[in-house]
């Protein structure tokens, strides 16, 4: 039995950083561990890379820039909701991991829909989710 991959959504700007960024590590030849593990992350990202803004069915999941508001200040927060390995290829947008404590507290959540979830030190984080749309 095969595992079905989710694609992973990105803008052409994103694809066309971690392309280069794979050009650069093969160009230069690195074999340091390090440098060999990040080829095979960008590999696995860019096989499943789908270009283009996610469909917009308003639910919280990867590929969606979500806003949320904080219970205890009212504070707002943008990010994308996606792979860590996006840090920085997408402008000056946060990303979010599905895996870390919001990123689980939110997914599958609508606007309007309340989360609750602990940080690492202990401390619990309450809000609700403001948007969710797909990131262009």
């Amino acid at each position: 039995m095969s595992v079905v991959e989710e694609p992973i959504w990105l803008t052409q700007d994103a694809l066309r950083h971690l392309e280069q960024e794979l050009d650069t590590i093969v160009r230069e030849g690195a074999d340091d561990d390090q440098s060999q593990a990040r080829a095979v992350e960008l590999r696995g990202i860019i096989r499943r890379a789908q270009v283009g803004a996610r469909p917009d069915d308003g639910v919280v999941e990867p590929g969606m820039q979500v806003t949320v508001e904080f219970a205890a200040d009212g504070s707002h927060e943008t990010f994308l909701l996606g792979s860590r390995a996006l840090i920085g290829a997408d402008g000056d947008l946060a990303v979010f991991s599905p895996e870390s404590p919001l990123g689980q507290a939110i997914a599958g959540l609508l606007p309007g829909d309340r989360f609750e979830y602990r940080t690492p030190t202990g401390a619990t984080v309450a809000g609700a989710v403001v948007s969710a749309v797909p990131h262009a």
